[in-house]
């Protein structure tokens, strides 16, 4: 039952009633206060009076260096209250290596054109001295095509993050609570899953990336509602528990653009009860380095959808959930060199009752992802990844939607390098040229589908340009 690539309680139910409540409170006070900022230019930049490398290591939007870090972890309030608004925008080329099938029909039908994918508004900076927000709306050019084949767009919540912090202790500790609705999001290492490699990817075709992973690295779609409480101690060692709900009622603007009901887009997770995650990490900085090793768990039960994968079946037993990991990164900063490093192991064990799926688990998934980068004079960069999954074999993978029946032996193993060169030649706009090579693709190198296809026919082209403004 694993989600594809690109989501035991704990807290008693009065309990569960004022979390709600105190993050409705957040929500609608953090949106009042925006509503009546609007005096000057948008961007954390602007904010601080500083570039993007300031935050980001070597310019490399969206990984954060050690100011960035802080400046996350004090509540993005660091600086000066600006107009919080700002735009980003993608135009990107794909171009699969085998781009059809075994009875020659098109996979997919927008491949090897340039298109204007995304467009996104950010709503992000100071709102008090201790409140402030990182949220980002989404427009998707090609969602999805309907019953007639027509693509049909859609406006969602993409990543939101609301957040209360302060210090003690003389600034020795920096506490806060956070409202999101994406596991990690709220996360300020880039090796943790939603702000980890590759920081662009082709949205079209098979091979824009591995076909099955981790609920935790993404199979959520940003739609959920997270209140969760974090602590950095003495800048070495960061705590944090989370308990995360469906995003509907007083949430629904964390999951906007997802429904319960809709079997083109993105169908709504309905979480039973109050899934907890909890996070603990060690982090140094010396001289021009600095490094963090640390893990994290995700334990989530939820309805799957019906057997027409078009709704939540409310009567069925719950698909549960327990993803746990390790990860870490490396940083070297020192101008004109910039080097990173981040590597993320998820083992992922699901267990479901719902026979409608024709699972016959409990099965378990184990996902790597390795990745090294370099930037010179935060204008020219390449990196190098690599991502493996390995599982147990089974036809019933997937979330109801998404499953592994294109594998002769319903095997999620396979096997994807990732080399990539980019050009920065302003702070906001970024220019790469990506290549995922697949040596396995859902438990083989050959003929994986039992019609002839190979592993090197999802061999995917991707080049893009990244504006952000």
């Amino acid at each position: 039952m694993f989600a594809h690539h690109p989501r035991n309680i704990f807290i008693h139910k009065n309990r569960r009633a004022s979390l709600s409540f105190l993050a409705g409170i957040l929500v609608v006070g953090g949106l009042f206060f925006y509503s009546h900022l609007a005096k000057a230019v948008p961007s954390y930049a602007r904010q601080t009076g500083q570039n993007c490398a300031a935050c980001h290591a070597g310019g490399q939007f969206p990984e954060l260096n050690q100011f960035g870090r802080l400046f996350k972890l004090t509540g993005y309030t660091i600086g000066e209250q600006t107009n919080p608004f700002a735009i980003m925008m993608v135009a990107d080329y794909t171009k699969t290596r085998t781009n059809s099938d075994s009875s020659g029909a098109t996979i997919s039908p927008k491949d090897a054109k340039v298109l204007a994918d995304f467009g996104s508004v950010f709503v992000a900076g100071k709102v008090t001295n201790n409140v402030g927000i990182f949220s980002q709306f989404t427009y998707t050019n090609y969602d999805h095509q309907d019953v007639n084949n027509k693509w049909v767009g859609r406006l969602g919540s993409d990543n939101f993050d609301l957040r209360y912090a302060d210090q003690a202790k003389e600034g020795g500790v920096i506490w806060g609570v956070t409202l999101h609705n994406n596991p990690t999001v709220q996360d300020v290492w880039n090796s943790s899953p939603a702000w980890g490699y590759p920081y662009a990817k082709s949205p079209l075709g098979v091979g824009g990336g591995v076909p099955i992973t981790t609920l935790i690295e993404g199979g959520l779609t940003s739609n959920v509602a997270g209140v969760g409480a974090y602590a950095y101690f003495n800048q070495h060692i960061y705590a944090e528990l989370t308990g995360y709900q469906t995003a509907k009622n007083i949430f629904s603007v964390l999951s906007m653009g997802s429904h319960m009901n809709n079997s083109n887009g993105s169908v709504l997770a309905n979480i039973s009860g109050v899934a907890p995650y909890a996070r603990l990490a060690y982090s140094n900085d010396w001289d021009s380095s600095s490094m963090m090793v640390g893990m994290f768990g995700l334990d989530m039960k939820l309805r799957p959808l019906d057997g027409t994968a078009t709704t939540t079946d409310f009567g069925a037993a719950s698909t549960h959930y327990r993803d746990i990991g390790i990860d870490g990164q490396y940083q070297y900063l020192a101008e004109p060199h910039t080097w990173t490093a981040h590597f993320r192991y998820a083992h992922e064990r699901v267990s479901d009752n719902y026979t409608a799926l024709g699972f016959s688990g409990p099965v378990t998934l184990n996902s790597l992802k390795m990745k090294a980068s370099y930037v010179y004079q935060q204008t020219y960069g390449a990196s190098l990844a690599y991502t493996r999954v390995t599982g147990t074999s089974d036809s019933g993978y997937g979330n109801g939607s998404v499953t592994v029946t294109s594998s002769m032996n319903g095997s999620p193993n396979s096997i994807m390098w990732t080399p990539e060169v980019f050009w920065m030649p302003t702070q906001n706009i970024r220019v790469g040229l990506q290549y995922n090579y697949f040596t396995r693709y859902l438990g083989a190198s050959s003929n994986y589908d039992g019609f002839g296809r190979s592993a090197k026919d999802n061999n995917t082209t991707y080049a893009y340009a990244w504006f952000a403004f």
